[in-house]
């Protein structure tokens, strides 16, 4: 019986090995949860930064104007709508066939790239499955083909991994610079024979098991360390302002909406003067005489 798996998984398919088919399904073998993520914060008002789609001259746009653009020439683009993107897309990408088997030292590490495991989809292959894991241990090989994940075909090395198995993408020869054009200036150097002999001593003398639990992301760990003493020195915080009041957005839109009736040739009223110049309009206007009522009203 497999073991259950809660994650979801990043793909689902077959693996094909001539006649043999083995419903399997993949899972990302790298988790990134643990590391320390940050965000951008705005120092004033303690809000998160967030960033916006925007076209120069035209501001903001909406993620549904957006399509995808090749850049064949300086600032000119060939638009692709997402439908014939979608044409493109490989058929085989529910399956991964194995057409090679081949030594993984072989394989020189600057190929490897995203870890993936491998586990049965069912039981009704799970017989098939332990054939082909036990089988590609035992002849010390990793079986080789393209796979089709996110819309991309990729080389993958597929090998034995504790009970399941473990599929390795592999980049492609073009998408690796060449190394000659950074190691073919180096000055060639004749190499002492002593001194090769103590390296090859200290290289013997410090050769063990590979064994990851030994090292330890110490960048990572610091930075919990430094979070866990802010927190508990209470160190600066800060907390993000509260919403602008409807009050406040009333007066805003009231004055939007007057400048907008001015700017459409309407007549907007006269603005009251200011206390200065209404005092001096007031002194500079002769009195009146006010007329008294000769009549009062009893109380």
């Amino acid at each position: 019986m497999a073991e259950a798996v809660t994650a979801r998984p990043y793909w689902t398919g077959a693996i094909r090995l001539s006649l043999v088919v083995l419903p399997v399904r993949l899972y990302h073998a790298v988790d990134t949860r643990s590391e320390v993520h940050f965000h951008q914060i705005h120092k004033a008002s303690g809000k998160r930064v967030r960033h916006q789609n925007v076209v120069p001259g035209r501001g903001a746009v909406e993620r549904d104007e957006i399509v995808k653009g090749y850049e064949y020439a300086k600032d000119q683009y060939v638009l692709l709508e997402p439908e014939e993107l979608k044409a493109v897309r490989l058929e085989s990408a529910d399956s991964f066939a194995i057409v090679q088997f081949v030594d993984r030292n072989e394989i020189d590490a600057i190929y490897f790239d995203e870890p993936y495991f491998v586990v049965p989809d069912g039981d009704s292959g799970l017989e098939a499955f332990a054939v082909v894991r036990d089988a590609l241990r035992a002849e010390k090989k990793v079986g080789l083909g393209q796979i089709v994940l996110s819309g991309r075909e990729r080389i993958a090395a597929l090998q034995p991994c504790g009970k399941g198995m473990l599929l390795e993408t592999l980049r492609y020869a073009d998408d690796l610079k060449k190394a000659g054009k950074y190691f073919d200036d180096m000055k060639k150097v004749t190499v002492d024979k002593d001194q090769l002999g103590l390296a090859k001593k200290l290289i013997e003398q410090k050769a063990a098991p590979f064994d990851p639990e030994r090292f330890k992301d110490h960048y990572e760990n610091a930075l919990r360390e430094l979070i866990e003493r802010k927190l508990k020195s209470k160190g600066r915080r800060i907390r993000a302002e509260e919403p602008e009041h409807k009050g406040a957005e009333v007066i805003d839109l009231m004055e939007a909406l007057r400048q907008s009736v001015g700017r459409r040739g309407g007549t907007p009223k006269t603005s009251a003067p200011e206390p200065e110049e209404a005092s001096a309009k007031k002194a500079s206007t002769p009195r009146r005489p006010v007329a008294r009522s000769k009549t009062r009203k009893r109380a």
